[in-house]
C-alpha cells in the first residue's frame, strides 16, 4: 500500500475543536481521521478508515481462529422478532424505531440476538450442528440521548457481536473460556491496557457476565480491584457484604422532635447535640436514607413509586439502581405535593404503604435513625425485622473506596474508571426458548440449545487505542492498527520528493504499507507537525543527507534519530516491525 498526502483526502487542525471533550475526539478531528456528520454520527476519512480497518481484521482474524463463521445481517430489521422477545417495549427510547411505505413497524438493530436465533433454528436440526459459534461485523443505532466523546458514546457504531450456541452447559461454558481468550488475545494485539470485571447482562438477559474495560481517566464506567485478592467488578455489579446480626437486644423506637433536619448532615448535628437515644456519637453511617423513585416499566405507561432505604452516608446511584431494576429504569421522585404521605425529608420505613427495597446493610436486628414519616421528626432505634420488613432488598447504594472485598473479606476496594470495549456473557435460553429453537438429541429427543454472546465495540476500539495511545503532540498508534507502518517525509525541494517517492515505492513493493508526505508546496516543519500529530510510529526523512546518499530514521515513541543509507531503509524499517514475511507482522 502506497498513500501520497499530495492526493489524499486530509485536512489536519491546528486549533483545537471546539466541541471536542476528550483527548481521542479532539486528536482523531485534528489528524484528520474523521469528521462529525451528525450528533452521535461520524463520516471516516481515509486515514481513519484504515485504523478502523485494521482493527476489525484483527478481530476476525482472532474470530475465525477459533472456529467462528461470519455472517452478515441487515440493520433494518423487522418488529415482530423484537416483539417475541419483548425487546421492542424493553429497550425503550434507545431504539430506533421507522414505518415503511405500508405502515409496518422495522427497527435500527442495536443487537441482533433475536436474527442469529432465528437463523440457527432455520438452519440446524440435530445435535451434530452444534456447537457452533457465528459472528458479524455490523453497524449498530442507538437513539442515545446525549452523545458524547466522539466515538466513545455514538448513535451508529460499528461492533462486532458473536453468539455460541450450545446444547449443554458444559458445552457453554467451554465455548465461553475459549472466546474470553480469544478476546485477550484480540486487545493485547491492539495494545489495550484493560481489565477484566464482573458485570450485568442488561436489555440483553443472561448471566456470568464480564466486561472488557480499558483503562482511560475519560471512561464512563468505574470499576473496583481489590487490594488482597483477583477480584474486579463494574461497580454496577458489586455485591454488598451482608453483616452479621448484631445480637443487640435495642431499646424500643422513640420518636424525637428533630425540626429542620432535612439533610442528613443536619441531621447527625441536632442528634448529637441533643443525644438523641442516649448517645452523642452519631454518624451518617447510623442513620437510614429513604429515597422515592419513580420506575418505568417498558411497555406501560403506569410507573410505579418506590422506596429504597440506604446508609445514610451513601447516596443511591441511580446506574446500580437501573442496573437493578433492569429492563425498568427510575427517576428520582419529585411531586410530593402529591403524595402528603411522603415526608419530604423525614421518610421512614415504618409502617410505609409504597414498596420499599433496602440496601443488605439494612439487615434484621439492625438499628437505625430514620424519619419517622412526620413533618419535623425522626425516630430512633428502629430495626430492620422488628418496625419494618422491608419488601426485599437491592443493590443500588454507592460503592465507596475501602469498601470490604465480597469476595476474600480481607482486602478492601480501589475504584478505577474505564471504557467498555468488549462484553462476554451467558445468555442461557431466553432467545432459544422465545423463539421455540429445539433440535433432535443424540438420544432423539429434543433438545433446545444455550446461548452466550460476545461483543466488540469496533469503532469505540479505535478511540481507545487513541486516549491510550498520544502525547501532547499527537496520536501515537500501536504498530499492528496503524494507519502505515512507516511514514516517509520529503523534507526539501532539490530532488528530496522525488526521491521521498523512489523510497516509497521501494517500502511499499517490499510488502509495507506507506504514507508518503510529497506535498511540494508544504514546509519540512508543517510536516513534520502532521506527521506527529499523524501518529505513525516510525518515520523516514529524506532531507539534508540526501545528497550523500542517506535517510533519517525516526521513531515517534523514543525520539531517537539515526542516520542510514537509502538502500539500507527498508531492512532497517522491516526489522524494526518483526516483519514476517508473508503473514504481517509479530508485535
Amino acid at each position: 500500500m502506497l498513500l501520497r498526502m499530495s492526493g489524499l483526502l486530509l485536512r489536519t487542525l491546528r486549533e483545537e475543536p471546539a466541541d471536542a471533550e476528550v483527548p481521542s475526539h479532539r486528536l482523531l478531528l485534528r489528524a484528520g481521521f474523521i469528521r462529525r456528520a451528525a450528533p452521535g454520527g461520524y463520516t471516516w476519512l481515509p486515514l481513519g478508515k484504515l485504523v478502523l480497518d485494521r482493527v476489525t481484521a484483527i478481530t476476525r482474524e482472532e474470530m475465525i481462529a477459533v472456529g467462528a463463521q461470519e455472517v452478515a445481517f441487515p440493520a433494518l430489521l423487522p418488529r415482530e422478532p423484537y416483539d417475541m422477545t419483548s425487546r421492542w417495549t424493553e429497550y425503550g427510547p434507545l431504539l430506533f424505531t421507522l414505518k415503511d411505505r405500508r405502515g409496518a413497524d422495522y427497527l435500527l438493530a442495536p443487537t441482533h440476538e433475536e436474527m442469529f436465533t432465528l437463523l440457527v433454528q432455520e438452519m440446524t436440526s440435530s445435535y451434530r450442528d452444534f456447537p457452533l459459534v457465528l459472528f458479524q461485523v455490523q453497524t449498530k443505532y442507538r437513539d442515545e440521548a446525549r452523545p458524547r466523546a466522539g466515538l466513545l458514546r455514538g448513535r451508529e457504531f460499528l461492533m462486532k457481536d458473536a453468539y455460541s450456541f450450545s446444547l449443554t452447559e458444559g458445552e457453554l461454558q467451554r465455548t465461553y473460556a475459549v472466546m474470553r481468550a480469544a478476546y485477550q488475545r484480540v486487545f493485547a494485539r491492539l495494545d489495550l491496557e484493560h481489565t477484566i470485571v464482573a458485570a450485568m447482562s442488561g436489555a440483553m438477559g443472561g448471566s456470568a457476565s464480564e466486561e472488557f474495560l480499558a483503562s482511560a481517566s475519560v471512561g464512563e464506567d468505574t470499576f473496583v480491584g481489590c487490594s488482597s485478592c483477583s477480584y474486579a467488578a463494574n461497580t454496577e455489579a458489586v455485591v454488598t457484604p451482608v453483616p452479621a446480626p448484631p445480637g443487640v437486644d435495642w431499646p424500643a423506637s422513640a420518636v424525637h422532635d428533630t425540626p429542620d433536619t432535612p439533610t442528613i448532615a443536619s441531621l447527625v448535628s441536632l442528634a448529637n447535640a441533643r443525644a438523641l437515644g442516649g448517645r452523642t456519637d452519631w454518624t451518617a453511617a447510623d442513620t437510614l436514607k429513604n429515597v422515592v423513585v419513580t420506575v418505568h416499566h417498558p411497555g406501560t405507561d403506569a410507573p410505579e413509586l418506590l422506596i429504597i432505604g440506604v446508609p445514610g452516608d451513601r447516596e443511591v446511584d441511580m446506574k446500580r439502581l437501573d442496573a437493578a431494576l433492569a429492563p425498568a429504569t427510575a427517576t428520582l421522585f419529585d411531586d410530593f405535593a402529591s403524595r402528603p404521605d411522603l415526608v419530604k425529608g423525614y421518610i421512614g420505613p415504618q409502617g410505609q404503604s409504597v414498596r420499599y427495597l433496602a440496601d443488605p446493610r439494612v439487615a434484621p436486628g439492625t438499628a437505625w435513625l430514620t424519619g419517622a414519616n412526620t413533618p419535623g421528626k425522626h425516630a430512633t432505634h428502629v430495626v430492620a425485622g422488628r418496625d419494618f420488613t422491608p419488601d426485599g432488598t437491592i443493590e443500588a447504594a454507592g460503592v465507596h473506596a475501602g469498601d470490604p472485598c465480597p469476595a476474600c473479606g480481607d482486602g478492601s476496594l480501589t475504584m478505577r474508571r474505564g471504557v467498555e470495549i468488549g462484553h462476554i456473557f451467558q445468555l442461557g435460553r431466553r432467545y432459544t426458548d422465545a423463539f421455540k429453537v429445539d433440535v433432535l438429541g443424540a438420544d432423539g429427543k429434543p433438545v433446545r440449545p444455550t446461548m452466550g454472546s460476545y461483543g466488540i465495540g469496533l469503532s469505540r476500539a479505535v478511540a481507545v487505542i487513541a486516549e491510550q495511545h498520544h502525547d501532547d503532540r499527537g496520536l501515537l498508534w500501536p504498530d499492528e492498527v496503524a494507519p502505515a507502518d512507516v511514514h516517509v517525509i520529503a523534507a526539501g525541494k532539490d530532488g528530496q520528493v522525488a526521491a521521498a517517492l523512489s523510497l516509497a515505492e521501494a517500502l511499499a513493493e517490499d510488502g509495507l504499507r506507506v504514507l508518503v508526505d510529497d506535498r511540494p508546496t508544504l514546509s519540512a516543519g508543517v510536516k513534520f507537525t502532521d506527521a506527529e500529530l499523524i501518529g505513525i510510529a516510525r518515520s523516514v526523512v529524506v532531507g539534508r543527507r540526501f545528497h550523500d546518499g542517506y535517510a533519517e530514521i525516526r521513531d515517534r515513541r523514543t525520539g531517537e534519530r539515526h542516520d542510514v543509507a537509502l538502500n539500507d531503509v527498508p531492512g532497517v524499517i522491516k526489522k524494526s516491525l518483526g516483519y514476517r514475511t508473508g503473514n504481517g507482522r509479530e508485535v
